[in-house]
C-alpha cells in the first residue's frame, strides 16, 4: 500500500502541499489540464526551485489574471458539482471547502450561506485545494498521515484587521489535530493549509512504519531565521501488519478508594471510549498497599477519559503520554457450530488466520447445555 506522511514542522499551506506534491512527481501539465476544465478563471501555475535555509524545495506560485473575487458556499460548490474532475476528488474537494465556510460562520457568528471568503474562496486557493487532491490521485496515495503540526505565533494582518496566530478560522480547522508552536513569530500554518489537512490525513503522530521511496519539498513563501520553511512529504510502501497507531497511556495511583468502585468505573471508561483499562497491585508511600490504573485511549478521547477519572475516583493526579502500538488485523464473523451460531473474533498475521469465540456468546452456551467452559473453548478454539 503506497501511503504518504506529512513532516509539518514548518507548518502547512496551500501552496506548500502543492511544490511538495509535484517536487515527488505531479506532472504542472496534468494538473493544469484538469485544472483549467474545472475554473473558469484566466490563471497560470508557476513553478521553480528555491533553497530554504540551504535545503532545495520546489515553489509553486498561482498567478490570476483576472482578479481574485471573493465567493459565497455556492458559487464554490456549483463550480466544483459542474467541473469535469473525476467524482472522488469533487467530493473530497467540497468535504475541504464545506470545512472552510463551517469555521468562517462559527468564527463570525453567521450562517454559512451568508460567509463571504475573500482571502480564502481567490482561484489561488481553489487551485491549491483541486491541485492537491489531483496530486493525490496522480500519486496513488491509498493513505495520508501527518505530523504534529506547528501553527506559528505572532499576529497575522487580515481582512478583518491584526488577528492572532493561529487566526480564529485556522484554529477551528484544527481542532481534533495535535498542533504545537515552535515560537516562530510567523503564521505557519493557513487556513487553507489546515482545511486540506483535516480532510485528506487518516492519522497524527509519529512516522508509521513504511520504506520510503520518495521525498518532496515544498517550499512556503517566507525565509524563516530559525528552520527551513519547508514541508517534507514521505512516499514509500506502508509495511504490511504494522498497522500502527498512537495512542494516550494514562495511569493514577490510588489507595484511599472503595474497591468496589472499580467495577462500575471501568465498565464506564470502556463504553466512553477507553481502549484499554486494567488493575495493577502497587505498595505505596508508607508502604500502603494501592492500586494503579492504567487506561489506554484515542488522542480524540483523552480529556473525557480524564474528567470521568477525576469524578470517579479519589485521585488528585493523572500522568499520561504518548505510545505507538501495532495491532494485528481483526474483525467478527458468525460461524454456524455444532453448537449453533457463534461469533468469532477473526485475527489475521501473514496471510495466517486464526479464531477466537467469543467468551459473552460461549459463556451462554456453557450455562445452558452444562458443558464445562474449558472444554467448550477448547472444541471451538483454533
Amino acid at each position: 500500500m503506497t501511503i504518504a506522511y506529512l513532516d509539518c514542522s514548518s507548518g502547512i499551506s496551500g501552496d506548500m502541499l502543492l511544490g511538495a506534491f509535484s517536487d515527488l512527481g505531479a506532472p504542472l501539465e496534468h494538473l493544469l489540464k484538469n485544472l483549467k476544465e474545472s475554473l473558469r478563471n484566466e490563471f497560470r501555475i508557476e513553478k521553480k526551485e528555491v533553497k530554504r535555509k540551504g535545503i532545495r524545495a520546489t515553489k509553486i506560485d498561482v498567478v490570476v489574471k483576472d482578479g481574485q473575487a471573493g465567493k459565497r458556499f455556492r458559487d464554490i460548490r456549483a463550480l466544483i458539482e459542474h467541473s469535469k474532475l473525476k467524482d472522488s476528488v469533487k467530493e473530497k474537494a467540497l468535504e475541504v471547502f464545506t470545512n472552510i465556510f463551517e469555521a468562517e460562520a462559527k468564527v463570525h457568528g453567521i450562517l454559512r450561506e451568508d460567509v463571504h471568503l475573500h482571502e480564502l474562496a481567490a482561484i489561488d486557493c481553489l487551485v491549491d485545494v483541486i491541485g492537491t487532491l489531483l496530486c493525490i490521485d496522480y500519486l496513488e496515495l491509498k493513505e495520508v498521515y501527518a505530523s504534529s503540526v506547528n501553527v506559528g505565533g505572532g499576529h497575522v494582518n487580515t481582512s478583518h484587521g491584526l488577528l492572532p496566530v493561529p487566526a480564529p478560522a485556522t484554529a477551528e480547522l484544527l481542532k481534533g489535530i495535535p498542533v504545537y508552536s515552535s515560537g516562530v513569530m510567523q503564521e505557519l500554518t493557513t487556513p487553507t493549509g489546515a482545511a486540506i489537512l483535516r480532510s485528506i490525513v487518516k492519522g497524527f503522530g509519529p512516522m508509521h512504519e513504511m520504506i520510503i521511496q520518495k521525498i518532496g519539498h515544498g517550499a512556503g513563501s517566507m525565509e524563516l531565521q530559525e528552520q527551513p520553511n519547508i514541508l517534507r512529504v514521505f512516499v514509500g510502501e506502508k509495511i504490511p501488519n504494522s498497522n500502527e497507531e498512537t495512542v494516550v497511556v494514562m495511569e493514577t495511583n490510588i489507595d484511599d478508594m472503595n474497591p468496589q468502585v472499580y467495577e462500575y468505573l471501568i465498565e464506564k471508561l470502556l463504553r466512553e471510549g477507553a481502549l484499554e483499562v486494567y488493575l495493577t497491585p502497587v505498595i505505596m508511600k508508607k508502604s500502603r498497599p494501592g492500586t494503579l490504573l492504567t487506561l489506554l485511549s484515542k488522542r480524540e478521547d483523552t480529556q473525557k477519559l480524564k474528567d470521568i477519572v477525576f469524578a470517579e475516583t479519589t485521585t488528585l493526579g493523572i500522568r499520561y503520554y504518548e505510545m505507538r502500538r501495532s495491532i494485528l488485523k481483526r474483525n467478527i464473523q458468525e460461524k454456524e457450530t455444532e453448537f449453533g451460531k457463534i461469533r468469532f473474533k477473526v485475527v489475521e498475521y501473514n496471510g495466517i488466520k486464526r479464531y477466537y469465540p467469543e467468551y459473552e456468546d460461549i459463556k451462554k452456551i456453557a450455562k445452558d447445555k452444562g458443558i464445562p467452559l474449558r472444554e467448550l473453548i477448547k472444541r471451538l478454539g483454533s
